[in-house]
């Protein structure tokens, strides 16, 4: 890739923006006032604010290999608490996608060196459904479950953090988990039962102030 053509689209992309809206940049400049924080994957082929049809200042983005919220991840857990405490975002979406790397790499019986630790919380995830997954005879079809059971798994741990249990009784914020299919470019909610697991986790995980 020819960076210099970077720089080109940029400067075509910003005129563009200013002939149709000549304040523009300057609303931009004011600040961000999120409704949502996304958290998804690096992967290049999933372009958050372009598949969900939002402007620049209308999601709060997060991206990291195969959509982890692990609690020792201070990068994951800063951005939430920021979102959470000072954005005030309305809605947290966890979202993995079909095709992911992360995932496959995970189901390799492999050493990855540095991606070890990364890939663990994945087959940590396998560990807790092996018997439903172990059922799936199908690579492929266990390779897609696996992603949304990712999904679920990742969200109950957004639901885990002090700061989300708070604002859900401040404000009623609200944890979803979607997945990205790559075939056809559509977003799959998996109705995850936020309220039900929220209760769940606060038998265990509940934080009093």
């Amino acid at each position: 890739m020819d960076i210099k053509k970077i720089f080109r689209n940029n400067q075509e992309w910003a005129e563009k923006r200013r002939s149709s809206d000549k304040d523009y940049f300057k609303r931009l400049s004011k600040g961000q006032d999120p409704d949502i924080l996304y958290i998804g994957c690096s992967d290049s082929r999933v372009s958050a604010e372009e598949m969900m049809g939002l402007e620049p200042g209308e999601a709060f983005v997060h991206r990291n290999i195969a959509n982890l919220v692990p609690n020792t991840d201070l990068n994951v857990m800063s951005v939430i608490n920021f979102a959470v405490r000072h954005l005030r975002v309305k809605h947290i979406v966890v979202c993995g996608h079909y095709n992911c790397g992360g995932i496959s790499a995970a189901l390799l019986q492999k050493d990855m060196g540095i991606l070890n630790p990364w890939l663990r919380s994945i087959r940590d995830v396998y560990r807790l459904h092996k018997a439903e997954l172990d059922s799936i005879e199908d690579h492929e079809a266990r390779n897609r479950k696996l992603v949304e059971l990712n999904v679920e798994e990742q969200c109950i741990n957004v639901i885990k953090t002090a700061v989300v249990q708070e604002a859900y009784f401040d404000r009623r914020l609200r944890v979803s988990g979607w997945v990205f299919d790559i075939h056809s470019g559509m977003l799959k909610d998996l109705e995850i039962d936020f309220e039900s697991i929220l209760e769940k986790v606060m038998d265990i995980y509940r934080i009093r102030r």
